[in-house]
């Protein structure tokens, strides 16, 4: 589990100052194609949705501050375009997005840019991938792809099942230790909300929490059933920190990007995991199939905990 963290922390870089959405990620990049090994110690705690979210949100529209008068002479100042479209202005000043031309990103300027799409192909950078995507809209094509994963395409290992039963363990227990370590770090609520601090407030001090660390999956199993009370807010606090656009209690593809992206490379059965989440096939995630995933009894599910 302390993989996923430096893994996290490595792609965030100072990101954890300002944990909200604009992007992991990316919010955090690292590895892949030929897989280049980061290894930089890191601290207990980075959530790869609260470090910039931005690039994996198709829908998220980039927002510019722009004085009046200048934005008078230049309306694109003003002017939103989602990611992979640039404002143009037509023969009568009147702005508007059209897509933008993937050679006018800007370099790579390493490897760790790279993001591989479902097309199973490897783009330089984020920008890339989404002009790229911009220049396909409306096509089949286009409809499919998405941003897989961060880092270069690679062969990514069957997930088996009892990989997969094992996937939820290590999860919830890095989810309940994230919000931990934001707990311990925030002093100015830039990281939680006073409600969320008093529900972590409550698992913090409690004597019975399972200190973060390599745990084995007998012991995560353990402590998941003996202290099944410390996992409920985690795993309902995630699911509000995705579900961002639109809020509709329901998580998407893209909106399940900034989680999904920076563990593939590692976790191999993660889209394996959030596919069988989505327990009717219809593409969305409703908080009842999400708790599901992560153990939580039907009679815990609360919207009033996304908060």
């Amino acid at each position: 589990m302390r993989v996923w963290i430096v893994f996290v922390l490595c792609l965030a870089g100072h990101a954890m100052a300002a944990p909200t959405e604009e992007e992991v990620i990316v919010e955090e990049p690292v590895t892949e194609e030929p897989v280049v090994e980061v290894s930089v110690e890191i601290e207990v705690g980075a959530n790869p949705v609260q470090v910039e979210v931005g690039e994996f949100d198709e829908a998220i529209e980039i927002v510019e501050d722009a004085v009046e008068d200048v934005a008078a002479e230049n309306p694109c100042l003003n002017h939103h375009c989602k990611k992979g479209k640039v404002c143009e202005v037509d023969e009568s000043n009147t702005p508007m997005c059209v897509c933008q031309d993937p050679t006018t990103c800007p370099a790579a300027e390493g490897v760790f840019e790279h993001v591989c799409g479902t097309d199973n192909k490897t783009y330089d950078t984020s920008c890339h991938f989404f002009a790229t995507k911009c220049t396909l809209e409306g096509t089949k094509k286009g409809h499919k792809l998405h941003l897989d994963y961060i880092g270069a395409c690679k062969m990514i290992e069957p997930c088996m099942d009892s990989e997969l039963k094992e996937f939820p363990l290590r999860m919830r227990d890095w989810l309940k230790n994230v919000l931990v370590t934001l707990y311990e770090r925030d002093e100015d609520n830039n990281l939680l909300t006073e409600k969320q601090k008093l529900r972590v407030k409550k698992i913090y001090e409690n004597e019975k929490r399972l200190q973060a660390g390599e745990h084995s999956l007998d012991l995560l199993a353990h402590d998941f059933e003996k202290n099944y009370n410390m996992y409920i807010f985690p795993v309902h606090w995630q699911f509000g920190q995705l579900d961002q656009h639109p809020v509709d209690g329901y998580l998407t593809h893209t909106e399940l990007s900034p989680l999904r992206a920076p563990l593939i490379p590692m976790e191999h059965c993660t889209t394996r995991f959030f596919e069988e989440c989505d327990a009717d096939s219809d593409k969305y995630i409703a908080l009842e199939e999400w708790a599901a995933c992560f153990g939580i009894k039907e009679q815990d599910v609360d919207n009033d905990l996304i908060i």
